[in-house]
């Protein structure tokens, strides 16, 4: 994200002596993506952020999928796996379940009531979609403060952890990526400023607000990583000290929130087709998502979505607020995702075609994600399939 920010204390000039508290040289380190040829920062630290004092295994949850065949449409119901009170001793890292998955992202879901464990992925970037409650995301670059409809977008390798705020359970849907994400190409000048067609702008990007600082040593510190084959494996580093230590830093990359109230849907005579809703992309896959909005206003349009074959691309869509039009009669509500695979023909529900004309507005709240690689179930997913949207078109539901 081509944005230039700065927090905290700098040296005028990079590479060279930055000397704090009377004469104690800081350590620069520089966090970059692709090798050295694109965005990146500079963080000054105060002790040696490599000084790790022990490696160990960390058991990641169950990250196995199994294909979706038969092929066929799914319903999950994620709000069915976490029960009762167990959300309190959950947190937003260590209690991710995980719902859909391929070779370029992972899709998980958590309900959370404790404080994360210090974490960071270095398979790809994160971005976190808040369904509700509220945290407050300490980072290496400071602090991020998330509320109910925040993306928290977390770039590859940033340690931070998540703090749950309030007594209302923190409802979190990650999208992990084996790449980076970022606004869609199609939004930015080829120097990266957002342009004027953009459905949001730099304005609505909230980078970290205060530095946050961590004391101790030996610190645990829990990573993701790429193993032997391609699989992702989780390892336990102890840091000689609190990684939380930066004095400051400045540069293009570094976590922020967005927060869906602030996308400015694009809309039009007739129905607009699912890119005009897009909000990020990375490689293989791009969010998308759904907004309250006026809707189609030619004198013979219909405006829920035609009938469509995803034949490059899964669909993957989590109702997450207002009254989903298209999908009534289908049990789907909020909470729910649905699974379109590529290569079958989906749309509206029965009844909903016809009943959409005439509509002039549309309260709707959801988060798509579509792939171009097909996903897989995980463990969560199986969990909380309903068994019988598949056969909802035909007006069945069992």
């Amino acid at each position: 994200m081509a944005h230039y920010r700065s927090l905290g204390t700098i040296p005028p000039k990079r590479h060279t002596q930055f000397r704090y508290d009377g004469d104690t040289l800081a350590f620069e380190e520089l966090m970059g993506e692709e090798g050295f040829s694109a965005d990146s920062s500079l963080l000054y630290h105060r002790h040696i952020p490599s000084a790790i004092t022990d490696s160990t295994v960390w058991e990641l949850p169950d990250t196995a999928t199994v294909p979706n065949h038969p092929m066929k449409p799914r319903h999950l119901r994620l709000h069915e796996l976490f029960k009762d009170d167990a959300w309190q001793d959950t947190d937003v890292v260590t209690g991710r379940r995980l719902v859909l998955g391929n070779g370029d992202v992972r899709i998980s879901y958590a309900v959370s009531g404790r404080a994360s464990p210090l974490y960071r992925n270095g398979v790809g970037d994160e971005c976190v979609y808040v369904e509700s409650g509220a945290a407050r995301v300490e980072t290496v670059f400071g602090v991020l403060n998330a509320r109910a409809g925040d993306y928290v977008v977390i770039p590859r390798a940033t340690t931070h952890r998540w703090i749950p705020q309030g007594d209302e359970p923190l409802r979190t849907y990650c999208m992990e990526a084996n790449s980076h994400i970022a606004p869609p190409k199609r939004y930015l000048s080829r120097y990266g400023q957002l342009l004027e067609h953009a459905p949001y702008c730099e304005r609505d990007l909230h980078g970290p607000t205060e530095l946050v600082e961590g004391t101790g040593t030996d610190v645990e510190v829990l990573v993701k990583h790429r193993g032997a084959g391609g699989e992702i494996v989780g390892t336990r580093f102890l840091q000689a000290h609190h990684p939380f230590d930066v004095i400051g830093w400045d540069g293009c990359l570094y976590p922020y929130t967005f927060n869906i109230e602030d996308f400015e849907p694009i809309t039009g005579r007739v129905h607009q087709p699912p890119p005009v809703h897009q909000v990020f992309e990375g490689d293989n896959f791009v969010i998308c998502n759904f907004v309250p909005r006026k809707v189609d206003y030619h004198p013979l349009a219909v405006p829920v979505p035609y009938y469509h074959s995803n034949v490059d691309s899964d669909e993957v869509m989590f109702y997450v607020g207002g009254d989903y039009e298209a999908r009534k009669g289908s049990g789907i509500g909020q909470g729910s995702v649905s699974l379109h695979p590529g290569g079958h023909s989906h749309g509206p529900q029965p009844g909903a075609y016809e009943r959409s004309i005439g509509a002039e507005f549309f309260d709707e709240l959801a988060v798509m994600v579509d792939t171009f690689r097909p996903l897989e179930i995980g463990e969560g997913g199986r969990a909380c399939d309903d068994g019988a949207y598949a056969w909802s078109w035909a007006g069945r539901r069992a």
